[in-house]
C-alpha cells in the first residue's frame, strides 16, 4: 500500500448540485489502480452515502465526524457523548426551544417536529425530516447530535457544555461532539489498526469539520470553495469542485 486517501463528501468529491463529477470519479479509479487506498472521511453518518459508496466501490470509511469507523465493511471505532451527558444537553436545548437530532448510523430522529431550522439544514444534504422521538437517546446509540442553534446563541451552550464541541457547518445547526473529537481522530483510529502513521495519508475537504483532518494528514487539500479556515491549515488548495477541483488537486500530486 502506497498511501491512504481520504475524501470529505459535501464540496469535495460532491458538487455544488450535490453530484460526483466524472472527473472526480476516473480520479479515484486511477488512483486506485496506481496503489492508493480509497477512503471516504465525512460529517454523513453511514446511510447516508451508501449509494456514493457502491458507486466507487468504498468499504473503508470515517463517518460521523470521526465518531463511526470502518474499515473493510469492518466497524472498528465508536463514540459519542455519555448517555448522562445528552441528557442534560437535551433538556437544556429543550428548555429554550431549540431542537436537536439523534443520529446513528441507519436513521436520524428528531426531538422536535416541524421546525424551519431542522428542514432548511437538511435539504441542503437532500434529506427529509426525520421522524420524531424526544427520548430516543435513551434506548438507542447515537453517535452524533446535531443542535440547532444560530451563531449568536453558541456561547451559552459553550459555557454550559465546556466538555462538549460544536462544529457548525450551517447558519442554522451545529454539530455536537465530545471534546477532542475529529475526523482526524477517526483516521488515526483507523490507521492505527494499518501500522500506517498520519505521514502516510492524505486529506481532501472544504470545511470547518476538516481543519484537524487536514491540518494532521502528510498532505492536507483544500479545496477552492472551502471556508478561509480550512484552507488556512491546508497544504495546497485545489481549484473549485465545480471546476473539477479534485481531479485536477490528484492530478498535481502524483496520484493519477
Amino acid at each position: 500500500m502506497k498511501k491512504i486517501l481520504f475524501f470529505d463528501v459535501d464540496g469535495t468529491l460532491y458538487n455544488s448540485e450535490k453530484q460526483l463529477p466524472h472527473s472526480a470519479k476516473e480520479a479515484i479509479i486511477a488512483a486506485r489502480a496506481n496503489g492508493y487506498e480509497i477512503a471516504i472521511a465525512t460529517g454523513r453518518a453511514p446511510y447516508m452515502i451508501e449509494e456514493l459508496r457502491e458507486e466507487l466501490n468504498i468499504d473503508t470509511y470515517v463517518t460521523l465526524n470521526g465518531q463511526y469507523v470502518v474499515y473493510k465493511g469492518e466497524v472498528i471505532f465508536t463514540d459519542g457523548l455519555s448517555n448522562k451527558r445528552l441528557e442534560e444537553l437535551v433538556t437544556f436545548s429543550s428548555a429554550q426551544g431549540h431542537p436537536v437530532v439523534f443520529i446513528d448510523d441507519k436513521q436520524m430522529i428528531a426531538s422536535m417536529p416541524e421546525h424551519e431550522g431542522v428542514r432548511c439544514s437538511l435539504e441542503t444534504l437532500q434529506c427529509p425530516y426525520p421522524q420524531v422521538e424526544p427520548d430516543y437517546y435513551k434506548k438507542n446509540p447515537v453517535y452524533q447530535t446535531l443542535l440547532f442553534i444560530r451563531e449568536e446563541e453558541e456561547a451559552e451552550y459553550v459555557k454550559a457544555f465546556p466538555d462538549v464541541q460544536l462544529v457548525r457547518w450551517h447558519a442554522e445547526v451545529c454539530d455536537v461532539l465530545p471534546l477532542g473529537g475529529s475526523k482526524a481522530r477517526g483516521i488515526q483510529k483507523l490507521i492505527g489498526k494499518l501500522g500506517m502513521t498520519m505521514e502516510d495519508t492524505i486529506a481532501f475537504g472544504d470545511g470547518l469539520n476538516d481543519i484537524e483532518m487536514l491540518q494532521e494528514a502528510g498532505i492536507g487539500v483544500a479545496m477552492g470553495n472551502g471556508h478561509i479556515e480550512a484552507k488556512k491549515v491546508a497544504d495546497m488548495q485545489a481549484p473549485h469542485v465545480d471546476e473539477d477541483g479534485l481531479a485536477a488537486a490528484m492530478k498535481e500530486l502524483g496520484l493519477v
